[in-house]
């Protein structure tokens, strides 16, 4: 054997070794992303943004160690399509799911195989990827199933109107159905939101030596009001009046299937949730610092859209949607304008605020910027990783836009100070225009439009424009 030949071995693992290593510090340079979603949550339901009835200490260190913003909108104003938003980028105009819809009784309308996500992004770049809570993008099997949207590993509700209950009889796991034998008939042994959680503490330690990300799409605080009772024993004769409400109980039609069941404390049962998700925040902030992850991560925390008034909820008792106007399904801002805390250590100034105006689909490409990889051309969002930064150069939308396929056809559209909302769409004769000035009118009580014509018409064209059609989601002529 010659010396070249003896040589050469060595070079070529010298190499490779310079090549992973290159690359190692290539990949340690991307942190890890987790995404936590609250369901139904209103702007007013955390202390940090004026909660004065509960507490909610460790989402309120998110924005102590991170940055608070005061001007996030949800994707939509109910669950399917503001989580489509999320995940592609594209408001309701634009993006696949923009309705909450089923296919029959296989489950919830799914995206189509050519949407692309932030999941399949990420994937793309190296990162495994878990979702763990509530999915309502597509049932099992079809193109809109987690796991061909992007996500490695699926635990909890595929069916988001199964998860209307917290004691399912089963819970999905990637392509597998886990059955809960103690919630069988009329049992509640197992409150699904605990094993989800577990789930995804697991999947945080499996990959801890990976670059990551972790999608939380929880299912508190959504209708029904039910909390384990050591949760329960915190609140109970704290919150009087209390609310009693009369739901889906055993022998009722929709019993575990999507109905609601009784809640006679409902106050107490919602001040509970609550403190459960606030627990399993801290429990997953714990353990990113456990794994020595923290430094190297970033966690956003928001809303779907603002509180529900479901299952026995009384969001005007906890004042939940703050000083804005609506709820749930409602496109004023109560209905749309959501908490968004972010933390990333050493990166994002400690405590800080930012008023600037985003929304859902902003989140996939200020990711992509988080990771240095290319943006898709066919999105409506525009990264806030400067504003996260602290950085002067932060672009602004020129318009945000929402459209909601119930009640009757609801529109909205904000510019700049002004916000647009029409009502009533889908017949003509009793549709409204309203128009008001937020800086100005925060509570959307003055309507304005008549006063100012010129700021209507335009935004009125705006809404003319804003949309594609949609052969599954018609809306009016479409």
């Amino acid at each position: 054997m010659n010396k070249t030949s003896i040589l050469l071995p060595a070079a070529i693992l010298m190499f490779t070794a310079c090549q992973n290593g290159q690359k190692k510090e290539s990949e340690a340079e991307k942190p890890n992303i987790v995404y936590i979603l609250a369901d139904d949550l209103g702007y007013g339901d955390l202390s940090c943004y004026g909660q004065e009835l509960f507490s909610t200490p460790n989402i309120d260190k998110l924005a102590k160690e991170g940055i608070t913003f005061t001007q996030h909108y949800a994707g939509s104003t109910v669950c399917s399509p503001s989580r489509s938003v999320l995940l592609t980028g594209q408001h309701t105009g634009h993006t696949p799911i923009r309705g909450n819809k089923r296919d029959g009784d296989k489950g919830n309308w799914p995206m189509d195989a050519e949407a692309l996500t932030v999941a399949e992004i990420l994937q793309e770049n190296g990162y495994v990827t878990g979702a763990f809570g509530k999915w309502g993008l597509g049932y099992p099997g079809s193109e809109g199933d987690p796991n061909k949207q992007g996500f490695d590993e699926f635990f909890g509700y595929n069916d988001q109107t199964l998860a209307h209950n917290y004691y399912p009889r089963f819970l999905n796991h990637n392509q597998d159905t886990v059955w809960l034998d103690d919630n069988a008939g009329n049992g509640e042994g197992t409150y699904a939101p605990i094993p989800i959680h577990r789930q995804a503490l697991k999947f945080l330690e499996d990959n801890k030596d990976k670059l990551f990300f972790m999608y939380y799409p929880s299912v508190i605080p959504h209708a029904e009001l039910f909390a384990p009772e050591e949760y329960m024993e915190k609140y109970r004769g704290k919150f009087l009046p209390e609310k009693e409400y009369k739901g889906a109980d055993e022998g009722a039609p929709r019993y575990k299937t999507g109905g609601y069941g009784s809640q006679p404390e409902s106050h107490a049962a919602f001040a509970a949730m609550i403190n459960l998700l606030d627990d399993q925040v801290g429990e997953i902030l714990a353990k990113l610092k456990e794994l020595g992850l923290d430094e190297n991560t970033v966690v956003i925390f928001s809303s779907d859209n603002g509180p529900h008034m479901e299952g026995g909820a009384d969001p005007d008792y906890f004042n939940s949607n703050g000083i804005f106007r609506g709820y749930k399904r409602d496109l004023y801002e109560g209905g749309i304008r959501v908490p968004m805390l972010v933390r990333w250590p050493g990166k994002i100034e400690a405590g800080s605020t930012s008023d600037h105006i985003s929304a859902f689909w902003d989140v996939l490409p200020t990711i992509t910027g988080l990771i240095d990889a290319p943006t898709p051309e066919n999105i409506d969002g525009i990264s806030f990783l400067p504003s996260l930064l602290g950085e002067a150069n932060q672009k602004k939308h020129d318009y945000l836009y929402w459209e909601f396929h119930e009640k009757n056809g609801r529109l909205a559209v904000r510019q700049g100070d002004w916000k647009l909302v029409r009502y009533d769409v889908f017949t003509p004769e009793k549709t409204t225009t309203e128009l008001y000035n937020l800086p100005n009118d925060p509570g959307e009580e003055n309507n304005i439009a008549e006063a100012n014509p010129e700021i209507a018409s335009k935004l009125l064209q705006l809404l003319e424009t804003a949309r594609t059609p949609s052969e599954d989601f018609l809306f009016g002529k479409n």
